[in-house]
């Protein structure tokens, strides 16, 4: 059954069916083309009458992952140039105004989109939560750093999808005043950098980071991958002349270029830029509650599809701890740990800790350092008696000035498909409660029961700032979703994370 939305921009006609309302496409910024292109994200111009949001809007421009990860991860391609849209499922007849989710899709700033069937928000709408997600710019359209041209297009541009929540998803059944944003990988580094944009600030209020720590570089490093796409396309590297070279032949180049690097290999890419802009140079705490964790073997989705885990040797394991700048007692302390590991696995368990579960353990750490000192400050003041501290407690639960807490995750199921493991991407879809699709990491057997307490945390996350674990604390629990035996462990591994330091 058709019904009918209304936005600032106007209304729009969605579908609702089995007590869900969906609402496809709604575009929250001017098509990124002609005038637009290269620039910060502009307003949509308002309608007259009602627009369908039956279907799918246009994806950003880019190239399907190479052989063998298109088949695991494969992408959607919608064409047309209103790529800047977004996607609403929403409980139909909700009684007040529902917590909202908006997610951020991951695919190394060059792949991806909001279509992709794996981030089906119907199983939140089910529960209560309203799920919102987004399209964004991407590759050199989105993060290719030019002298004539604003930084962090793509990042401006999700920004703008959060404005466009606040300022219209009450009329979807949203709470404008609880939103949660959540992204894996690529998604995740956006959050990280959202976390501490003044751009962002006061547009969402708990996140949640998937298998993507903080990371920026410098505009020099930034844009070093345009001077490549250049050279190779033989045109000076400003967005005047890229706006002039022909979109396919573009994406032809950017893909020859980045199409085979992956965050473990390393190689050219794309990155968020410092630009004391968008992205402070010295940015202040965050200050929500965050979500954040990593899968157990993140490496195993890069190393061995290919068989990449298969060809390194001692050699190569030597060459990569030089190139990587990894001490050599790291290395043996992993060794220890895995007397019969091959060195392909060795390496990418490394590189798993290095890339992923250190820095986020170090982000949980200085957040816990963070509500030490706003504890403290509470302490020290004269209204700290009894009367206080049961107010502090109200507080937490309405998200009042308590200091923010953080929830560290693992997962740890092994998918059987092609020896991928605790893979990078695997848990989404038992995020999303959507194991059906996302059968091609996971397999046809993944276990219902292990999807529906990942999703459960999620859900109640988004509505409550609380998971159902204990946050992070001077004793680093962790909760690992594995099937059978979802549990939580105090400070797992931390002899190698220790290494590191």
């Amino acid at each position: 059954m058709d019904i009918i939305a209304t936005t600032l921009q106007g209304k729009v006609r969605g579908r609702a069916d089995g007590g869900i309302a969906t609402y496809l496409g709604i575009p929250y910024a001017a098509a990124p083309f002609g005038v637009h292109r290269f620039r910060a994200p502009a307003p949509v111009e308002p309608w007259e009458g009602i627009r369908d949001a039956l279907e799918f809007g246009p994806t950003a421009p880019q190239r399907p992952y190479r052989p063998p990860l298109d088949q695991l991860i494969p992408d959607v391609d919608i064409p047309g140039e209103d790529c800047l849209n977004l996607n609403v499922w929403a409980p139909r007849d909700a009684d007040g105004p529902l917590p909202v989710l908006v997610w951020i899709h991951g695919g190394s700033l060059r792949n991806g989109s909001a279509a992709m069937p794996l981030y089906d928000g119907r199983a939140f709408a089910r529960d209560g939560v309203v799920l919102v997600s987004v399209n964004y710019r991407l590759g050199v359209e989105g993060f290719g750093v030019f002298p004539d041209a604003p930084d962090n297009r793509g990042l401006l541009d999700q920004i703008a999808a959060l404005t466009w929540v606040r300022d219209n998803i009450a009329g979807f059944g949203g709470d404008p005043g609880c939103v949660t944003v959540c992204g894996e990988s690529a998604g995740a580094i956006s959050i990280a950098a959202l976390l501490t944009s003044p751009r962002a600030a006061g547009l969402f209020h708990r996140a949640v980071l998937q298998s993507g720590p903080p990371h920026t570089v410098t505009r020099g490093e930034g844009a070093r991958t345009v001077r490549a796409m250049a050279k190779a396309l033989r045109v000076p590297a400003t967005a005047e002349e890229f706006a002039g070279v022909d979109r396919e032949r573009l994406l032809d180049v950017q893909d020859e270029l980045v199409g085979r690097a992956d965050p473990v290999g390393g190689g050219p890419g794309f990155h968020i830029v410092v630009d004391d802009d968008v992205v402070p140079a010295d940015p202040p705490p965050p200050s929500v509650d965050l979500l954040l964790g990593c899968n157990r073997e993140e490496y195993r989705l890069w190393f061995v599809p290919g068989g990449a885990v298969d060809r390194v040797n001692g050699l190569t394991l030597r060459l990569a701890l030089w190139k990587f700048r990894i001490p050599g007692r790291v290395a043996r302390l992993y060794r220890a740990g895995r007397p019969d590991a091959t060195p392909g696995v060795i390496l990418g368990e490394m590189a798993t800790d290095l890339l992923l579960r250190g820095p986020l353990n170090r982000l949980a750490d200085s957040r816990l350092a963070d509500s030490r000192v706003a504890d403290s400050r509470v302490a020290d003041s004269p209204a700290a008696d009894s009367r206080a501290a049961g107010s502090r407690i109200t507080a937490s639960r309405s998200g009042g000035s308590r200091p923010a807490r953080t929830y560290f995750y693992e997962f740890a199921w092994r998918s059987p498909v092609l020896g991928l493991g605790a893979c990078h991407a695997l848990e989404i879809g038992f995020v999303f409660d959507n194991l059906r699709h996302g059968e091609a990491l996971s397999g046809p057997d993944a276990p219902q029961p292990l999807a529906d307490a990942m999703h459960r945390a999620w859900v109640d996350f988004a509505a409550s700032g609380d998971p159902g674990w204990t946050a992070w604390d001077a004793r680093r629990p962790v909760r690992v979703f594995d099937h059978p035996g979802t549990s939580t462990v105090l400070a797992p591994r931390q002899e190698e994370l220790r290494a590191w330091l």
